[in-house]
């Protein structure tokens, strides 16, 4: 779970690709760098995730089969919502008790 803002938007044939500022880290099951790429298996544009927006992005780490991808992957169940200072306490709250 982290706080990311969307720096650009580009599909990638059936996925969408979002380049992302991580902003601050509230629950971290595997190592996020400052500037992420973070894949949705979609190209609806769900969710809406606007250039220039601030998130709380719930993501996983998806890792194929031969270990020659790894990556991480917004799902369409995923938790994207818009980020602010409540949704941030909500979050860092939640995060200290899982």
């Amino acid at each position: 779970v982290f706080h990311g803002r969307i720096l650009a938007r580009r599909v990638v044939g059936r996925e969408t690709r979002y380049e992302v500022a991580v902003e601050a880290r509230y629950r971290q099951r595997f190592p996020l760098v400052s500037r992420e790429y973070l894949w949705v298996p979609n190209t609806c544009g769900c969710p809406p995730l606007l250039e220039g927006g601030e998130y709380v992005l719930m993501a996983r780490r998806h890792v194929n089969h031969e270990h020659t991808l790894n990556r991480i992957l917004l799902q369409h169940d995923g938790y994207a919502r818009p980020w602010t200072p409540r949704e941030a306490r909500l979050v860092r709250g939640a995060a200290q008790h899982c």
